[in-house]
């Protein structure tokens, strides 16, 4: 009986993960896998912010590869790691009037015409782990440092 009932609960648990894999694989939309940030503040003040971060961190600014523009949906920001040469993609979308999320869509070498490799390209999480880790200490530490002391500064 409890054989039967450990095969029961395996075979479900596995089915799930199939499920939960497939669903992974085949999601849609043209930046499913990148990885997401909430920020509590409306779009134009975080563009302003990234703006800034841009101009005072000039090795992270990558302007003479990538231009950011505004497409309908969403504010797209590329930022460069001089000593990986690397470009990394990111975008601004405005969940509500007050709510903005910040994605890190996904990085390059500067050496290749295409092949972005997405934030999320590998469905083990550890495998992605050490460009998020990286994105969130090189970029996305100064963001929030920059809205902490703005906030703090209108606070007052």
């Amino acid at each position: 009986m409890k054989q039967k009932t450990l095969l029961i609960i395996t075979g479900i648990i596995l089915i799930g993960f199939f499920f939960y894999y497939l669903a992974w694989s085949f999601s849609p939309g043209s930046y499913s896998r990148a990885e997401t940030y909430e920020f509590d503040i409306p779009e134009k003040t975080l563009v302003e912010i990234i703006n800034e971060v841009k101009t005072e961190n000039k090795e992270l600014d990558a302007k003479s590869y990538f231009g950011d523009y505004k497409d309908k949906h969403w504010h797209s920001f590329y930022f460069q790691y001089q000593d990986k040469k690397q470009i990394i993609h990111t975008w601004t979308r405005p969940k509500s009037k007050t709510v903005t999320t910040f994605a890190f869509v996904g990085y390059k070498s500067k050496r290749d015409l295409g092949n972005w490799i997405s934030a999320n390209k590998y469905f083990w999480w550890w495998k992605n782990s050490d460009a998020k880790n990286e994105f969130e200490t090189r970029i996305l530490k100064k963001i929030e440092d920059k809205i902490k002391a703005k906030y703090l500064y209108l606070a007052k």
